[in-house]
């Protein structure tokens, strides 16, 4: 019994000494690899919704501060795989594991905690991934379409003329506003010149603006030719003058990230008429909810073989095995997503195709050096 208690405590104190190396690499691991992700792909997004949709600095660096829980659920695999990679190949490198292995702790003992690890953190992936990714997604999304509606709000000015200019450098319209107070557009007056031999002219009392444009209500529409004759005159209830891309279109693309894995779920079966490539994506997208979570453990089950280091090696491969192992999964991913998409693949394999082919590589490589190495 005393020889039994012993023993648990000395498994126990193992875990420890294990899981407190797995913690601080895989909290390293998150920190680099976030900010190699926001400091390429997250600025670029910056930069270009300042330029294009005329978003402030301020107002783009929150929303791409909303997106930082999305790159959390990509960089946590990677974390988890670079923690168990640069730790177990440390451990071997000082001959730890073979001590360990002398005491009869067998690799697949000394991997257990590892799995543990990985278990836990796939649910808090997937539960990040149903939970704030959506919601943080959602408001980044509102806000960017308010930052968008606000950007040509002249508020407080009177007497004010605004242009709109064609690819060509040419004037397309021309805007004449009576005065702008508390948001609301007075006495406005446009003259559409992008038309050949003809003017538009549109007058309205009131407007407003919005992510799609200016919003007119309540006014008329006038066709002039050159020669100042009224060809013909339109009255309106609602009108709407849009400028260049409609934002709120561009953000119903990410319509995914928005909702949970029921939420869309219940989107597909609900919306019918969707185009089969948009449809693609979306099935994709509700897959790979449960996929990339998923993930995590298959890195585990790759980078436990490739962490144990051979005697005769005396430096550490870890970071080396870790970044191979990442860019051969996300150029899998991306393979396998484009041909999901294009209809090549199903959906279900597309989104778990690079898992798939990471998991028999793992058994094999686990099964090679946990079971047949004496």
């Amino acid at each position: 019994m005393q020889k039994f208690i012993e023993l648990l405590k000395r498994i126990k104190y193992l875990d420890k000494y294990i899981l407190a190396q797995v913690i601080e690499m895989f909290l390293m691991g998150v920190c680099v690899f976030t900010a190699i992700i926001f400091a390429s792909d997250t600025f670029i997004t910056l930069i270009k919704q300042i330029s294009m949709y005329g978003i402030p600095f301020k107002v783009a660096l929150i929303m791409i501060i909303l997106n930082l829980p999305s790159v959390f659920v990509m960089t946590i695999p990677m974390g988890v795989l670079l923690a168990t990679v640069m730790t177990l190949n440390r451990l071997s490198l000082l001959s730890e594991i073979t001590v360990m292995r002398s005491c009869g702790i067998g690799l697949n003992r000394i991997a257990k905690p590892i799995f543990i690890f990985a278990i836990i953190m796939a649910i808090t992936s997937f539960f990040i991934n149903e939970t704030i990714v959506p919601a943080a997604a959602k408001q980044s999304k509102d806000l960017a379409l308010w930052a968008f509606g606000q950007k040509n709000i002249p508020n407080g000015k009177q007497n004010f003329i605004f242009k709109e200019i064609n690819e060509s450098k040419g004037l397309k319209r021309l805007f004449y506003v009576g005065s702008c107070e508390d948001n609301i557009l007075k006495n406005i007056t446009v003259l559409d010149v992008s038309k050949d031999n003809t003017i538009q002219v549109l007058q309205s009392r009131f407007g407003t603006t919005s992510p799609e444009g200016w919003e007119f209500d309540k006014g008329a529409i006038y066709t002039v030719n050159k020669d100042g004759k009224i060809l013909n005159s339109t009255m309106f209830e609602h009108s709407v003058a849009q400028f260049g891309m409609d934002l709120s279109k561009e953000m119903d693309k990410n319509i995914a990230k928005e909702q949970n894995f029921i939420q869309l779920i219940k989107y597909l079966a609900t919306t019918p008429n969707i185009e089969k490539e948009e449809k693609n994506s979306l099935y994709i997208e509700l897959h790979d909810k449960i996929a990339l979570p998923i993930t995590t453990i298959v890195f585990v089950l790759i980078g436990v073989p490739l962490a144990i280091t051979p005697p005769r090696v005396r430096y550490n491969r870890g970071f080396l095995f870790s970044i191979l192992i990442i860019f051969f999964y996300y150029l899998i991913r991306a393979l396998s997503i484009s041909f999901g998409e294009t209809g090549v693949l199903t959906p279900l394999l597309a989104a778990w195709l690079p898992n798939i082919i990471l998991t028999i590589c793992g058994m094999f490589l686990y099964y090679r050096k946990v079971y047949t190495i004496c």
